[in-house]
């Protein structure tokens, strides 16, 4: 459904601050796969995410999505085939708006704009139905400000906007990191809950490998750009926390890249 062939991108070329982001990246990722993404700070993660959805511009190699080559296609024409939560939960919505002109914006989001404005009864009913489903109350607040919502609340949201219309691919860029750890266990609940009704073909960056290995069908770790580790099924089902340091330390020579990654 996605497949990333010979990828490469570096920031900064010819400087002293240049940076090999990525080399040599190839990964397919199959219709309905859930797949977690793991790697030390600098590994490529966000990067590869960016790449997907134009963020950033490839130096080298193609991407295909459903078929579709979006290897040259500026970021805002991909924007209707991709939903994306990120880190700040922020970013997702617009505070100074209620919830329910949040929803419509991303409830319009790649459709044919007219001349009717404002939302309508049985559209307005669709937003309580799809919030009642977060199970935090908002199907009542349908006008409160954003801005007035808890992180985690805001997330929530995010997360119901990026899905409302059935993304063909979910990008998750560590969207649980800024949360509390109730909070981040309730959003990532959430988001299993919305990915296996809908279908959703779903990449999840996350530093932390417990969740790592209990999110998803398939999980893949990222070193220096590039993928050093993929597993799926029952052999990620039997993973342990151990055997994934294991094979971080061995793919760095011994050395962690990260100790957020030793603290997860």
């Amino acid at each position: 459904m996605l497949k990333l062939k010979t990828i490469y991108k570096t920031f900064n070329p010819g400087t002293t601050n240049e940076k090999k982001a990525i080399q040599n990246l190839s990964f397919t990722l199959n219709d309905g796969d859930f797949v977690t993404v793991i790697g030390g700070n600098g590994a490529g993660k966000s990067t590869m995410l960016n790449l997907i959805a134009g963020v950033h511009s490839a130096d080298a190699g193609s991407i295909v999505l459903d078929g579709t080559d979006m290897t040259k296609l500026p970021e805002y024409k991909r924007a209707k085939l991709l939903g994306r939560v990120f880190q700040d939960p922020m970013m997702g919505t617009a505070g100074n708006m209620g919830i329910e002109e949040n929803l419509a914006m991303a409830y319009r989001r790649g459709k044919v704009r007219t001349l009717r404005w404002g939302i309508q009864n049985d559209e307005r009913e669709l937003y309580r139905e799809k919030l009642k489903t977060l199970e935090l109350g908002l199907e009542d607040r349908l006008t409160s400000k954003v801005r007035l919502l808890s992180g985690g609340q805001r997330q929530a949201l995010t997360l119901l906007m990026a899905t409302l219309q059935s993304p063909r691919l979910l990008l998750l860029d560590e969207h649980t990191a800024a949360l509390d750890p109730k909070t981040a266990h309730k959003v990532l609940t959430l988001t299993e809950k919305i990915v296996s009704e809908n279908k959703l073909s779903t990449l999840m960056v996350t530093h932390n490998m417990k969740d790592a290995i209990r999110y998803g069908n398939r999980l893949i770790m990222m070193h220096e750009g590039n993928i050093i580790y993929d597993v799926a099924g029952e052999e990620k089902k039997s993973l342990k926390v151990g055997d994934l340091l294991a094979k971080f330390e061995t793919a760095s020579n011994g050395e962690f890249a990260n100790d957020r990654m030793l603290l997860a």
